[in-house]
């Protein structure tokens, strides 16, 4: 990458980030079950697996799995089994009283929900096919710049996506109030699928 391209691929990678998608849909859900401090692992999760993602398909992961079409396969039913079961779990939720036991996906399962994700594959193959120039440094120091270029944009995009869970989640009290939102964040996610299709 260039130093000419820098703020253009922030500019992309604060777009991409803030776009609704799976990985902000869970971060919404988070944010309301759990609150913002909770919700913290799983934005560092979400971030973090995204950063290497797009660091090892810019080093050269990304040509393997786009070469072989059983591993995207496997990849796409993945997700899809995995965003309808968590789908399923927002939608039944009951509401966020006291005594309820609030979970989140937490660090791991977030950072690892990256690698099923169609939007984060989109996202990394589209920004190195654009960013990544091939006499501009080696593709280690490429890679690296990419990835922490994006970990830097996607941090304020996706925590408003956390914070607006958060910012709700004392009006979920309500069983009926709750059973709305639960039911259209659940909605929402397994409408995601769609993107698998795509």
């Amino acid at each position: 990458m260039t130093t000419d391209q820098v703020l253009p691929f922030l500019l992309f990678a604060v777009v991409a980030a803030v776009t609704p998608g799976p990985s902000n849909l869970i971060l919404t859900s988070t944010g309301a079950t759990v609150g913002l401090l909770r919700g913290l692992p799983c934005l560092f999760g979400v971030l973090l697996g995204m950063a290497l993602m797009m660091f090892l398909v810019a080093f050269g992961l990304g040509n393997v799995v786009l070469a072989s079409p059983w591993i995207i396969l496997i990849l796409k039913f993945t997700g899809v089994g995995f965003l309808l079961w968590l789908s399923w779990k927002i939608t039944t939720a009951g509401n966020l009283d006291a005594t309820s036991v609030k979970q989140s996906l937490g660090f791991w399962g977030a950072a690892a929900f990256q690698w099923i994700n169609p939007k984060s594959w989109v996202v990394s193959v589209s920004a190195v096919s654009t960013y990544l120039h091939p006499v501009k440094g080696t593709a280690f120091t490429q890679a690296i710049g990419l990835g922490l270029l994006f970990l830097l944009a996607a941090l304020p995009s996706c925590f408003i996506w956390l914070a607006f869970g958060a910012s709700i989640q004392r009006f979920l009290s309500e069983e009926r109030t709750a059973r709305i939102v639960n039911i259209a964040l659940g909605v929402l996610l397994a409408g995601s699928v769609l993107l698998l299709f795509w």
